[in-house]
């Protein structure tokens, strides 16, 4: 529920202008069309800034709104949280679901389902033959096949990250307690495995909802403002984050080679428990650039991979988000579309 920015407008704005203005002298400038405030009577002046402190209130009132929000998504992830635990009780194969759980009825199934109880009755007879392979415990690699279906996650994931993430039992959330500074973490949990003595990795992402005091009118509600990861303890020779290499080095003097080994640094799923921080000399857009998508993947985790985890694993919520794509719009289209517009929008008067 919290206030999102639709990304696709943000990038068109920053992608440029499609044409010089002295290509389309007709075509009225938004920056023309915007009266000049310095230019109005000191009468009206004073009245617009009245207007902007009362702007600059309904900010701050919009800032206590969403920490209500906030504090409604606290308690109903409390009430979905059953929910959540039953699903990963099957997932991991704890708890195997009753015939009348596991009952399910969609469009393009019924004749599969109808074949199913027509073949139930042999199926039943050669239950006590059944080998593990042809019955696997739970549902194998859910969220590992989750994280290959979307592709934000998949283009973390790396070949030699797979095994690790085979190991992934389940991802949820939990919100700041109330008088705690705004924020959520991600947990993923993990069954004892080879690679790493942790049960949990954690994720925590601090949010802000309250207007800068330097540009209040740029508020449009909580953002995520920072991250902290957890450390890893990884067992000796399974740290899929770095990778070792062999390197020649030539003695000087002597002349004579030798071959040394060392570990450097490698992409993998599991940096993003190692974020990168912000300096105090600000950031550059490559770091900027990097921030913004680790705090993207957060949230997509939150809002969407957690509470729909199973659409995700049958792809069903992959045909959800692109239904919502926007078409792509030839360049000539575009600006026409513009300039049908703008036709009826006029310059501003302000005296009238």
């Amino acid at each position: 529920m919290e206030a999102r920015k639709n990304e696709k407008n943000e990038a068109r704005a920053k992608g440029g202008n499609k044409g010089s203005q002295a290509d389309r002298p007709e075509v009225i400038s938004q920056v023309e069309r915007i009266p000049n405030v310095s230019g109005l009577p000191k009468a009206v002046k004073r009245r617009v800034y009245a207007l902007k402190r009362l702007q600059v209130q309904s900010a701050h009132i919009e800032a206590k709104f969403y920490e209500e929000v906030h504090e409604l998504e606290r308690k109903y992830s409390g009430l979905y949280q059953p929910i959540f635990d039953k699903r990963h009780a099957v997932v991991s194969g704890a708890v195997e679901p009753t015939d009348e759980e596991c009952e399910w009825h969609s469009e393009g199934e019924e004749d599969e389902l109808a074949d199913d109880l027509k073949k139930k009755i042999a199926l039943e007879e050669k239950k006590e033959h059944t080998t593990p392979a042809d019955d696997p415990k739970g549902i194998p690699d859910f969220w590992l096949t989750i994280f290959k279906h979307v592709d934000m996650l998949g283009d973390l994931l790396q070949e030699h990250d797979e095994p690790v993430l085979k190991h992934l039992q389940d991802i949820t959330v939990k919100f700041s307690e109330p008088g705690q500074p705004m924020s959520f973490t991600l947990e993923f949990h993990f069954e004892p495995n080879s690679y790493f003595s942790n049960t949990v990795l954690t994720k925590m992402y601090k949010m802000k909802s309250e207007p800068d005091s330097s540009d209040p009118f740029s508020f449009e509600g909580p953002e995520i403002v920072d991250c902290e990861g957890c450390k890893i303890d990884w067992v000796k020779g399974k740290d899929v984050t770095v990778k070792t290499i062999k390197k020649k080095q030539k003695h000087k003097g002597r002349g004579t080679v030798r071959t040394i080994t060392k570990e450097v640094p490698q992409d993998s799923f599991f940096n993003f428990f190692n974020p990168v921080k912000a300096t105090p000399d600000g950031m550059d857009e490559d770091l900027d650039f990097t921030l913004t998508a680790d705090f993207e993947i957060g949230h997509f985790f939150r809002e969407r991979i957690i509470p729909r985890a199973v659409l995700y694993f049958t792809g069903e919520a992959l045909e959800d988000d692109e239904s919502f794509e926007e078409e792509d719009v030839e360049e000539g289209e575009e600006e026409d579309l513009d300039e049908e517009g703008e036709e009826d929008d006029g310059d501003f008067d302000p005296t009238a």
